[in-house]
């Protein structure tokens, strides 16, 4: 796990991620629950290399589902996709939901695979209004959070989107391609460098045994 925290540049993502929690949530929560936010996520270990859709995303992330506990983060715990909500006498589905237990809170999580804009915030922030109505038990549990993880955002319209809502929400990317942090990259050696550094070493007069004494 802590080859993983290196090798995706975690200390450069985590709480990196914009939201409105400042000013949502109590200032107990708050800190916690920025630092829980990376952005961007890494997908990676999805193995999607070609096109690909939101079915194919979310199919891939449940099939690696502790890889994605990982990524989440500390205390988060899996309760379902296309979580069945009866809002009224219309049924709504929620993409992704888990629970975290160190926020003791609900935490809605809407993957799109596009660029995002301000209907995606108002249907996150739907479903965080519902889970309050319809999960969150009074006296249990905090607030729900909606978190919204999409492949890219442009950070003006994002900001704007985090100001309209009064609910607690955060946006974030995500990247399949592997991340690795640039200070690193280029000063460890590849497993074919290491392989030929062997092989050199083996192959080098030092590497033969000493002759018996009054050998010729």
């Amino acid at each position: 796990m802590l080859r993983n925290f290196i090798n995706t540049d975690l200390y450069e993502r985590q709480g990196k991620a914009l939201t409105n929690f400042k000013r949502t949530i109590p200032d107990a929560a708050s800190d916690l629950a920025q630092e829980l936010i990376k952005d961007p996520y890494d997908f990676a270990f999805t193995g999607i290399t070609k096109r690909y859709n939101e079915k194919i995303l979310k199919d891939a992330l449940l099939n690696n589902i502790t890889q994605f506990l990982i990524e989440l983060g500390t205390g988060f715990a899996y309760v379902g996709r296309e979580y069945r909500l009866q809002i009224g006498k219309t049924e709504k589905f929620i993409d992704l939901l888990f629970y975290n237990l160190n926020l003791s809170a609900y935490v809605v999580v809407e993957v799109k695979i596009g660029k995002f804009d301000f209907a995606d915030a108002g249907q996150l922030g739907g479903y965080v209004v519902a889970c309050n109505h319809i999960l969150r038990k009074e006296g249990r549990d905090n607030p729900t959070i909606g978190l919204l993880i999409c492949k890219e955002k442009d950070n003006v319209v994002a900001q704007y989107a985090l100001e309209a809502s009064s609910l607690p929400i955060g946006i974030s990317e995500y990247d399949l391609a592997r991340l690795y942090p640039e200070k690193v990259e280029g000063t460890i050696p590849t497993i074919e460098e290491l392989e030929k550094g062997i092989l050199s070493e083996a192959e080098s007069p030092q590497s033969e045994a000493p002759s018996e004494p009054g050998e010729q």
